[in-house]
């Protein structure tokens, strides 16, 4: 017979849900994760502070689409870029 917690993730699975990790990450490993979210919240917060101040410049709506699209892509990638090294140091 299986645990309510083995249930609840086969439906978790079913969703298409990642199991949590059943590795731990030591002290310094997760002050190192820590420290690359608060980088990676920094940069962000910067980025949001000159895509106000160029929109604000900004009156062709061509040229706001693409400035738009470029902060999106922008967002993206540092999101990425944090989320492969936290991998990294997962990952060991």
């Amino acid at each position: 017979m299986k645990s309510a917690y083995e249930l609840a993730l086969e439906r978790l699975e079913q969703q298409g849900i990642e199991r949590p990790r059943q590795e731990a990450l030591s002290d310094a490993e997760r002050e190192q994760v820590a420290e690359i979210r608060r980088r990676a919240d920094a940069k962000v917060a910067e980025l949001e502070i000159l895509h106000r101040d160029r929109l604000a410049k900004i009156a062709d709506p061509v040229k706001r689409e693409e400035e738009e699209r470029d902060y999106r892509h922008e967002k993206q990638r540092i999101a990425e870029d944090r989320d492969r090294k936290i991998e990294k140091i997962r990952a060991g």
